[in-house]
């Protein structure tokens, strides 16, 4: 009997890994993503390097707006597309701020096209 192949991509952030009933762990450090969600992941990952961009620029109720956002993109595929309204009202801040934005909302708009 052959070993299955194994897809995946890596992305950073704390991850709860469990087996059985009692061995568990925390992973601090990368964790991976099966090969069909490798396009999520880079999405993902470029959303957040154009947020990281312009985070000085935000009034403070715009940066509030984006961090209770970075949680939704923590989240797997199918969690992620439940809260589209959390990605869209970035990609509407993003319109807001203006066009040294325009990075952050092509970012959303990539993203939400791939969960639709």
């Amino acid at each position: 009997m052959s070993e299955p192949t194994h897809h995946h991509t890596v992305y950073n952030g704390p991850v709860i890994h469990q087996q059985g009933d009692n061995n568990h762990a925390t992973n601090h450090g990368s964790v991976t993503i099966g090969h069909g969600d490798r396009e999520l992941a880079a999405a993902v990952g470029e959303l957040r390097e154009r947020l990281r961009a312009i985070e000085d620029r935000l009034t403070p109720d715009q940066a509030r707006l984006v961090e209770e956002a970075r949680p939704v993109l923590d989240l797997n595929r199918e969690e992620m597309a439940a809260r589209g309204l959390t990605l869209a009202r970035l990609g509407g801040l993003a319109n807001v701020i203006g066009p040294m934005a325009q990075p952050v909302a092509d970012a959303v708009g990539k993203l939400i096209q791939l969960l639709g």
